[in-house]
């Protein structure tokens, strides 16, 4: 019998599926279950995938979001058939090194994206160095941020960057309102690459920087590389895996 370990979100209707799911297969422990299944929207499954890290666990999410475009339909029959024949996608974070203006550093991961955002009325000032060569020595904008293949799905595309497959190996570096260079649409980074955002003027010029929710602000510089010893599993219905639903969100009317 699969031993499944329930998460869900605080909301009521994932609580309510919760005590409805325990009592129909039995909730585990994490120590001694099979897998994780997180009920919720894109939200809580993103903070499951931070909260489960260091679990090598498979996760497959049941929607009770708006678009769920990380968790799979709800439905409380079949669930062990359903999880026995999903499809599973391994999805690599961004690992960002953060030093502030005044001189500590952060480490988060961000599955998503990570960003930078000015924190005040003055657009900010930015150097973008990639594999420790200058690329762009001035880029002025309300920000700028590099995803992951998922995320480019998400705050990536609203910006009006590239979605790109899985399969890609590429990172869209996308700006937010680039004032100059006027137009620039951004970069396709190769996933093996480091890239480097150093900060001018940063006290003049405040930036916040996130990875997906966790945020840093007052920074001065920010290395990100995609990290290649952590991974999650995510597991899919066959008939609407994730690949397909990147396509569904490229050729989206």
């Amino acid at each position: 019998m699969m031993k499944i370990h329930f998460h869900a979100s605080k909301n009521p209707r994932p609580q309510a599926a919760f005590k409805e799911l325990s009592e129909r297969y039995e909730h585990y422990d994490l120590e001694t279950a099979d897998v994780i299944v997180v009920l919720g929207g894109d939200g809580a499954m993103l903070r499951a995938l931070h909260k489960f890290t260091d679990v090598d666990l498979p996760l497959f999410g049941l929607n009770f979001g708006t678009l769920g475009f990380l968790l799979n339909e709800y439905k409380n029959q079949d669930l062990v058939a359903r999880i026995s024949a999903a499809q599973s996608y391994a999805i690599y974070p961004l690992r960002m090194e953060v030093t502030d203006t005044n001189g500590k550093t952060y480490s988060k991961l961000a599955y998503n994206e990570v960003s930078l955002l000015r924190q005040t009325h003055s657009s900010a000032k930015l150097m973008i160095f990639v594999n420790d060569e200058v690329r762009m020595p001035l880029l002025v904008c309300d920000g700028i941020m590099l995803s992951t293949p998922v995320g480019s799905t998400a705050y990536n595309s609203s910006a009006n960057g590239p979605i790109v497959p899985l399969t890609a190996n590429i990172l869209p570096l996308t700006p937010i309102s680039a004032f100059r260079p006027r137009r620039w649409p951004g970069a396709l980074i190769p996933n093996t690459s480091s890239v480097r955002f150093e900060i001018i003027r940063p006290l003049e010029r405040p930036v916040s920087t996130s990875a997906d929710s966790s945020e840093i602000r007052d920074i001065a510089s920010v290395d990100v590389c995609q990290a290649k010893d952590i991974f999650a599993t995510l597991l899919f219905d066959p008939d609407n895996h994730l690949e397909e639903r990147i396509y569904q969100e490229q050729f989206a009317p």
